[in-house]
């Protein structure tokens, strides 16, 4: 039935008659397929299935803040929200992270797009109002996921009552300091795989932005730290430290605050990366995360050696088991 109502809705389109192909998916229950029209050119349709929890009201609201702003969110073509379908524009192939593999030089020019674009954003009050807060208990929830998921998953236990609470106190004190910042629009997925090469535009809309219906209010760091600790991707010490210097002259933080609350977010979202990716090999049977844990804890180890974060790093040492290679067999025998 979902297969005749995308049918359905594609055939009553300005791409009816188009040859559909399939995209690489992502992480969620979205599918993404490009549509080939003959005189219309390209397009790309959203298969976001209510029935599988999708809703594709976010995806929709934060475009048109995104577009608002003169940034290259795709155009919506065409949509069936209630149904959760949308055709959108087109933006290529060049993601950042295909782009640098073929012409690794331009890594600098790129990430400096990426970061000029945070920073203006982050100008733009009127983006992130409404949105719901990357508040405390965002935090923490998100935070869980590694002792809901890779604890149990890696040794076996679930860790008991009072371990989880020590965890969470950790994390809600390390965050703490982020409520002094007004908040700005967080897209979270902020990096080399969602973000799209587009030179033949100018200026900040060079960057094509996909993959930010989750977007909340929160601290401007976090979205640097999505660009610079890639999951996916290697970044270089030189190059993190030539673009967090760049957004602190483009945006005017106050360097030494700017650097806690970045450690801040940047343990928290490792963390809840090593939860996430094992709930993806154990409850979706997806194993491909599984390999990308290392880089993660890289970077988890790096954030946890601020010094305002050394209780955290203690408790990680003591409970955490770092992904190697016997961490990642026990996970995936657990499933």
């Amino acid at each position: 039935m979902r297969g005749e109502r995308l049918d359905a809705f594609i055939a009553q389109g300005p791409c009816a008659g188009a040859a559909v192909a399939p995209l690489a998916g992502d992480a969620s229950n979205r599918r993404y397929l490009r549509l080939s029209h003959p005189r219309n050119g390209p397009a790309v349709l959203m298969d976001a299935p209510p029935e599988r929890g999708e809703d594709v009201a976010p995806f929709l609201d934060v475009t048109e803040r995104l577009r608002a702003g003169g940034y290259s969110a795709p155009r919506v073509l065409d949509a069936d929200a209630e149904q959760g379908f949308l055709l959108l524009e087109d933006l290529g192939d060049r993601l950042f992270a295909r782009h640098l593999e073929r012409a690794p030089d331009d890594e600098p020019a790129l990430y400096a797009a990426a970061v000029a674009l945070l920073a203006d954003l982050h100008r733009r009050p009127a983006a992130a109002e409404g949105l719901p807060p990357y508040d405390l208990p965002m935090l923490w929830r998100e935070a869980a996921l590694v002792t809901d998921w890779y604890l149990p998953g890696a040794t076996g236990q679930t860790p008991d009552g009072d371990t989880v609470a020590a965890y969470r106190t950790l994390i809600e004190t390390a965050c703490a300091t982020l409520n002094g910042a007004p908040p700005v629009c967080v897209l979270r997925d902020y990096h080399a795989e969602n973000l799209v090469w587009l030179p033949d535009r100018d200026g900040l809309a060079r960057v094509g932005l996909l993959d930010y219906q989750d977007a909340l209010a929160g601290h401007p760091a976090y979205d640097l730290v999505s660009l610079l600790e890639d999951a996916r991707r290697d970044t270089s010490p030189a190059l993190r430290e030539a673009m967090i210097g760049e957004y602190l002259s483009l945006s005017g933080a106050e360097p030494h605050a700017f650097a806690q609350a970045y450690a801040a977010l940047g343990a928290q979202r490792n963390l809840k990366i090593l939860g996430i990716f094992a709930r993806l090999w154990l409850r979706d049977g997806k194993p491909q995360y599984l390999d990308l844990m290392p880089r993660v804890w890289e970077h988890l180890q790096r954030d946890l050696s601020h010094p305002a974060l050394s209780p955290l790093s203690t408790w990680v040492s003591e409970c955490v088991p770092p992904p190697d290679a016997a961490t990642r067999a026990a996970l995936r025998a657990a499933r």
